[in-house]
């Protein structure tokens, strides 16, 4: 394989689902069915903020670069079924690398069961950018702004996982394949539940959702703002479930109990807050007896070392 645009583009056509009707400048999107609503997102990861290409595999970035964007739809309610690709690659990128990204990719793909459906490869002075957009359909979009005071907020994967495994490669420790250490994998390959954010709209009851990746100080306070509500925040939870980032759960609200929800969706749950009527400030923590603005403790991509 080249590092020209002709044998990037001949490899993601010889090995990504749907590459095989990469002909043409535009891909199709499949015709949008009555009550169902046409979903998108996308993400752009670029190396120094988002990954080190020393700490992490190219097989489970290409993973993680799928599956986040996958979360993102799933917790909105909806089912994936295709996606665009965008390569920035600098000249430092080896063919190997480029190679077993996709054949990640490839894999990640038939595992989730979505296509390519089109995308951009370009050069760059150095670095690297990959994008994606994903696209999906939803027969009731879960959004962020149907909380209702009362709902209790709820994870299906304790938070914090994948701020500990950061921690890890940042003192040091790498990635090992024949004995994989699960605060590693949950930040170098996060597997998000897929599908059930797609049950979990399918009940009335459940309000509200989002994908949890920026950490519970920043998506709480993202469901209270859209919602008009405050959230109490749960005082069982530590500093690391708070502030860590990248954990790519469903956190939703709902007017059910947690057994209920347990019962009714066969997976154990973790309750991490309660939304109120709005006060002082969108989040909010026990101080003692007593209701306090909780700071925003969560990662800024735009700031300032």
């Amino acid at each position: 394989m080249s590092l020209q645009e002709t044998g990037i583009l001949a490899r993601i056509r010889a090995l990504l689902p749907g590459g095989w009707d990469l002909t043409d400048d535009c891909g199709a999107l499949p015709p949008t069915l009555p009550g169902r609503q046409l979903l998108v997102t996308t993400d752009l990861m670029e190396a120094g903020q988002h990954f080190r290409l020393d700490w992490h595999p190219p097989d489970l970035l290409a993973d993680k670069l799928l599956r986040v964007n996958l979360s993102d739809l799933d917790a909105s309610g909806a089912e994936p079924f295709g996606y665009t690709l965008t390569l920035a690659l600098g000249p430092e990128v080896a063919e190997g690398w480029l190679e077993a990204f996709l054949q990640g990719l490839a894999a990640a793909s038939v595992e989730t069961g979505v296509r390519v459906l089109g995308g951009d490869t370009v050069g760059r002075p150095s670095g690297l950018g990959l994008g994606l957009t994903a696209f999906g359909f939803a027969s009731r979009w879960l959004r962020r702004d149907g909380l209702q005071p009362g709902d209790r907020l709820y994870v299906d994967q304790a938070p914090g996982a994948s701020l500990r495994g950061l921690r890890k490669l940042e003192a040091g420790q790498r990635w090992d394949r024949a004995h994989p250490d699960p605060d590693l994998a949950a930040h170098l390959a996060p597997r998000p539940q897929l599908g059930l954010g797609v049950r979990l709209a399918a009940l009335p009851e459940v309000h509200a959702c989002l994908d949890l990746s920026d950490g519970l100080s920043r998506d709480l306070r993202n469901l209270a703002e859209a919602s008009g509500c405050s959230i109490a925040v749960d005082p069982a939870l530590d500093g690391d479930a708070l502030r860590g980032g990248e954990d790519y759960a469903r956190c939703f609200g709902s007017a059910l109990s947690r057994s209920e929800l347990e019962s009714k969706l066969g997976i154990p749950l973790l309750e991490v807050g309660q939304a109120l009527e709005r006060r002082e400030a969108p989040l909010l923590a026990y101080d003692g007896g007593l209701l306090r603005p909780l700071p925003d403790f969560s990662f800024d991509h735009f700031g300032r070392s």
